[in-house]
């Protein structure tokens, strides 16, 4: 069924909302490859570049308290019409608001639905359609308020809309709607649009740094044979038998990024479970396609096992209020909040790959235990721009290792982490430009996770180095950040200043190289760094005593016990930290 979304006068757009309303019952790494090679590419930023990345004057003065998201899809078309009724909050006086929304959408109608009180004391809806601009080729739509909203105001506005959104074509890696086909030719179909942004298919304030903070609602509208599944938890199910449609609402509870906000529609089946965690009862909840029910219960007994893990490593759990679910998607995976997306096959490893080579990737499944991760780091701790999304992907590519030392021991979780180093390609900074929604490179993940690796043995103290991952997820809690609070949070608390350690893994693509030489008669070493921002002062800890030194760029000799001497070689310096060694054969 195709809704007349386009008005050409305002009665026609309040006749639009009441058909809707009324015919619905509605009342109110990872991919480390494929990110290198992006961010390889030249920097030619545009102006809608700017518009999408920064919080200009059309964008500063309002803040999302809720996002209400209701999606038509025609799955054979390839097309989607909807609604999104934004609530805000005024944070200064503004009249103006750019809206994001990205070509080829339409919006068909902007409309402000209020409640006006008679004298009598009866309650009229009053219905105001607000001007709007859609520049398609800045993505944006500009919409003018009839009247200017002073500070602490809330208002909210529905928009209507409608079109054939960008499909994407390798997903996740690329975004946009997935419409596919399961293996009996139903209806598999989805949207992954992390980087692309919530724009290629609903309208929205598309910045990492404007989180909804009461939460959102998302109603997927779909054929009756099919099942849609969405964030947080079912609020109902609604029948539409003269158009053999079924309404799914859901409610996150939570503030939410706009990217992690995603329906799932297909012949899903559902099985549940609780887990007593941190903060009490979690609900559990899986949704898997009706043919691989016995495999997902097999299978998905390792979210218990992450949770446990990750629960000791980061604290709670962030999203108790809206459960935790996987989801079958598909395509390989995503962390969209209490409801991951999940394609790995049912298969241990990374599509039954280890990538760190070690074999350890191969007793967990990786798209489990890494989505998952992104629940604290990712979900929970939200960078307000895409430039810093290492604090997405270096913790959570180290929970990898956290992951397989809390079930394997320290050990294993150390081979697991230097294994992945061989896919750290240093073709530019991880941290990308600010103000232009531009990620940094795909090191992000395995670089990033390697220098938390080296921070962590520089500290030699395990239970800090826990309290402040712990720290960090409780301080920051539904919170977005920038890298400089990070970087801030963790020299404290860690009681040491690793700035330039963070500027040299972060801002360069340099890798520091302790050269050093060994004196067997004297016992001594002569130590210092090179390759390396002036000031880089990365510890190394000698595990053979827990004495702790301080290389720099000038040389310097200690004297060694014969235990620390021995030590003291390439291949136990580079097992802790990701640092290159050169030993010289003769004096300095």
């Amino acid at each position: 069924m195709n809704f007349p979304f386009v008005m050409p006068s305002a009665a026609r757009q309040l006749l639009q909302l009441k058909r809707f309303l009324t015919a619905f019952g509605m009342t109110a790494f990872f991919f480390t490859q494929a990110h290198a090679q992006l961010g390889a590419a030249k920097n030619q930023f545009t102006h809608a570049d700017t518009l999408r990345g920064s919080l200009n004057e059309n964008r500063d003065w309002w803040d999302v308290l809720r996002y209400d998201i209701t999606v038509k899809p025609d799955i054979e078309n390839k097309t989607i019409e909807g609604k999104c009724i934004i609530t805000c909050e005024t944070i200064k006086k503004g009249k103006t608001l750019q809206i994001d929304l990205q070509s080829p959408l339409i919006i068909d109608s902007v409309i402000n639905t209020g409640t006006l009180f008679s004298n009598r004391g009866t309650s009229i809806k009053v219905h105001e359609v607000y001007s709007f601009k859609q520049i398609e080729t800045e993505n944006i739509t500009l919409i003018e308020l009839n009247e200017t909203k002073s500070k602490g105001e809330k208002f909210s506005f529905h928009i209507y809309y409608h079109g054939k959104p960008k499909e994407a074509i390798r997903p996740p890696w690329d975004g946009g709607w997935i419409w596919k086909k399961d293996e009996k030719g139903r209806p598999f179909v989805s949207v992954a649009v992390q980087g692309l942004g919530a724009s290629a298919w609903y309208p929205c304030k598309d910045h990492q740094s404007d989180e909804p903070d009461l939460g959102a609602f998302l109603t997927v509208i779909v054929p009756d044979s099919l099942v849609a599944v969405g964030n947080g938890r079912l609020q109902s199910k609604t029948e539409i038998p003269e158009y053999k449609l079924t309404s799914y609402r859901w409610q996150i509870k939570n503030p939410i990024n706009n990217y992690l906000i995603i329906p799932y529609i297909g012949k899903y089946v559902n099985f549940t479970d609780t887990l007593m965690g941190e903060k009490g009862k979690l609900d559990l909840s899986y949704w898997v396609l009706d043919y691989n029910l016995d495999k997902a219960k097999e299978q998905f007994k390792q979210a218990k096992l992450m949770l446990h893990a990750f629960e000791y490593w980061f604290g709670p759990y962030p999203f108790y209020e809206d459960s935790y679910k996987l989801v079958e998607a598909p395509h390989l995976g995503m962390e969209h909040q209490s409801a991951t997306a999940y394609g790995n096959k049912f298969a241990n490893g990374y599509l039954g790959r280890d990538l760190s080579g070690t074999g350890w990737g191969l007793k967990w499944d990786f798209i489990i235990v890494h989505e998952s991760g992104h629940e604290w780091f990712a979900n929970n701790i939200t960078s307000k721009d895409l430039a810093d999304m290492w604090i997405h992907e270096g913790f959570t590519n180290y929970s990898e290792t956290l992951f397989t030392e809390y079930y394997y021991g320290k050990e294993a979780g150390t081979d697991y982490n230097v294994g992945t180093r061989r896919a750290i390609r240093n073709d530019i900074p991880i941290i990308g430009p600010y103000g232009v929604n531009k990620e940094g490179s795909g090191d992000m993940y395995y670089k990033s996770g390697n220098m938390l690796h080296s921070i962590r043995h520089a500290m030699n103290d395990d239970e800090k180095f826990r309290q402040i991952l712990r720290g960090l997820n409780k301080t920051f809690y539904h919170q977005t950040v920038t890298t400089q609070q990070i970087e801030q949070y963790i020299n404290k608390n860690a009681g040491y200043n690793f700035s330039k350690v963070f500027d040299q893994y972060l801002r360069t693509t340099q890798i520091p190289t302790l050269e050093f030489y060994k004196d067997s008669i004297a016992s001594t070493v002569s130590f210092h760094y090179t390759t390396c921002v002036d000031g880089f002062n990365l510890p190394i800890v000698i595990n053979a005593s827990n004495k702790k030194i301080l290389p720099a760029t000038q040389w310097q000799t200690l004297s060694l016990s014969k235990e620390e001497f021995d030590w003291f070689n390439q291949k136990n310096i580079v097992r802790n930290y990701y640092i290159k060694t050169n030993q010289l054969a003769g004096k300095p």
